[in-house]
């Protein structure tokens, strides 16, 4: 019998709870919620994330395959198909946005150092375009027949941390999205 931490449990556990508790009663999350919380969905998620799970269905099949220990990783007993379709689809995203800046914020303030020597920060703006299928993606055409999306990236240098990302359609310019950089 296992008696120490998974290792979710242990990259879990580097999460700050009451900032994301704080976070989700800003914008309400949790309301009209009995069991399926926006603490059990972001887990589910990072669990999605850390396993490279291509689909709902196959989380779920995961998840499934590891009921036994979903209570003892935090997610909760009721992680299922429907509840993660639901809640990912009526919860207010503005909950796991900022509570992923929150994070970002933290870590640069842990990895700074002076390599140039400034005042001040040193960043680089940069874009990728990731190509979709338009026929799933119907919503993101490019072009005649291609369809994407583009990811813009603010890097800090210094702490090698991205430390701004939007998402815009494959189309829009660099400059265009300058202007959302607080």
């Amino acid at each position: 019998m296992n008696k120490e931490k998974y290792v979710f449990a242990q990259l879990v556990s580097f999460l700050n709870e009451d900032k994301f508790r704080r976070i989700v009663n800003k914008y309400q999350g949790n309301r009209y919620v009995k069991s399926f919380t926006c603490w059990n969905q972001l887990l589910a998620l990072m669990f999605r994330q850390l396993s490279n799970r291509e689909s709902l269905r196959d989380l779920i099949v995961a998840l499934d395959t590891h009921h036994t220990k979903c209570y003892h990783l935090g997610m909760g007993r009721n992680v299922s198909k429907s509840n993660l379709a639901r809640a990912n689809q009526d919860r207010d995203c503005r909950i796991f946005e900022e509570f992923a800046y929150s994070l970002v914020k933290e870590v640069r303030e842990k990895r700074v150092a002076d390599i140039f020597e400034l005042d001040g920060n040193v960043y680089a703006f940069d874009s990728t375009t990731i190509d979709l299928c338009l026929s799933v993606f119907w919503w993101a055409k490019f072009r005649k027949k291609k369809g994407g999306v583009k990811v813009h990236t603010l890097y800090d240098i210094e702490t090698q941390i991205p430390t701004f990302f939007h998402i815009t359609e494959a189309s829009v310019h660099d400059s265009k999205v300058m202007k959302e950089i607080s």
